[in-house]
């Protein structure tokens, strides 16, 4: 930063100015934790003389631990985009209005989420169900590792319940899928044909904001050879819709890169992949009785509303801690 000239490039000035604010309060988080467990040992040695501050070394030592625990998580993220931002969309599966109704709740899940860690969340799009909830979803996640942590989301979520649909208050089982990007700027180059596009504009849904109704400034993406279909509309012009729909679609192309090199290996190794509506990751069961199961990493919280208001830390870091273990597992070492 420097050097001469440095900020004449803004792009790159912006981009190693992000970096080393990154790893400048990753380097603070470290002599935290080294000052804390000095401190630490100095209380030890006070509560042998005097057992009536046991109950403050206690407190200190938990808290050492659970910053010890978030510099842990940092070292999982060894991805090329692990430490960016992410594009999280959320899309209803079968089930009907079930499906819709759970992908909502799913979505706010989610968002609740980010929120809890510290995210800047902006929803880009929400496009409603016929009687509730939502077909689908996306928002973008700013922030430290979002998309290495985002990551742990992948994949289908089952949801259990009585239906509040149904006349007759019988079980119902819904799925909702959650697919997770990174947030790719211009500086990282995916090859889209302008030919495979089809773009189409409408006008954007919902309460709220002076052009609603009015202008068609919503724009659709779909890409033809893949079937991607992105859209966005909470943006204030057609431009900004369509050129941050631009981004969500680079997003969507390099994950669908990245999963299908991963299914390539995992097909040379003799694993079976199924990737449908039977492959949950994760089980939220309301009825008869309440628990979340992860099916990755059989980690269970019998306390169900507090995970579906957006507590999945546990989750979340046993999913990467799992990854981190195969991937060491493969590479034949650490």
């Amino acid at each position: 930063m420097g050097e001469p000239g440095f900020w004449n490039d803004q792009e790159r000035a912006a981009q190693v100015n992000s970096e080393h604010a990154r790893v400048g309060r990753r380097l603070g988080a470290y002599r935290e934790l080294e000052s804390g467990i000095d401190d630490l040992e100095t209380l030890e040695e006070l509560a042998a003389e005097d057992p009536s501050i046991a109950a403050e070394v206690d407190a200190q030592r938990a808290l050492l631990e659970e910053r010890l625990g978030q510099l842990e998580e940092e070292r999982l993220f060894a991805g090329p985009y692990d430490a960016g931002d992410a594009v999280v969309s959320v899309h209803a599966g079968a089930g009907g209005t079930d499906s819709q109704d759970w992908a909502e709740m799913l979505l706010r899940l989610e968002l609740r989420f980010a929120e809890r860690r510290g995210f800047e969340v902006e929803l880009k799009e929400a496009s409603p169900g016929e009687e509730a909830g939502i077909k689908s979803a996306a928002f973008v996640a700013r922030g430290d590792n979002a998309y290495g942590i985002f990551s742990a989301e992948k994949g289908v979520h089952r949801l259990v319940r009585i239906s509040p649909f149904d006349a007759s208050s019988r079980r119902h089982t819904a799925f909702a899928l959650v697919e997770v990007g990174p947030l790719v700027e211009g500086a990282v180059e995916v090859d889209i044909d302008d030919a495979d596009l089809q773009i189409d504009t409408y006008r954007a849904s919902g309460a709220g904001g002076q052009h609603v109704n009015k202008t068609d400034s919503a724009v659709r993406i779909t890409h033809r050879p893949s079937g991607i279909v992105v859209q966005c509309q909470n943006e204030r012009s057609q431009s900004s819709n369509r050129t941050t729909a631009m981004a969500m679609l680079r997003s969507r192309l390099l994950e669908r890169e990245e999963r299908q090199r991963r299914e390539e290996l995992e097909s040379e190794k003799g694993e079976a992949q199924d990737v449908g509506w039977g492959s949950q990751i994760r089980s939220y069961v309301l009825h008869p009785y309440t628990m979340v199961k992860d099916h990755r990493t059989n980690v269970e919280v019998g306390d169900a509303r507090r995970v579906l208001d957006g507590d999945l830390d546990g989750f979340v870091r046993a999913e990467l801690l799992r990854r981190a273990g195969q991937a060491g597992a493969d590479g034949g070492g650490s």
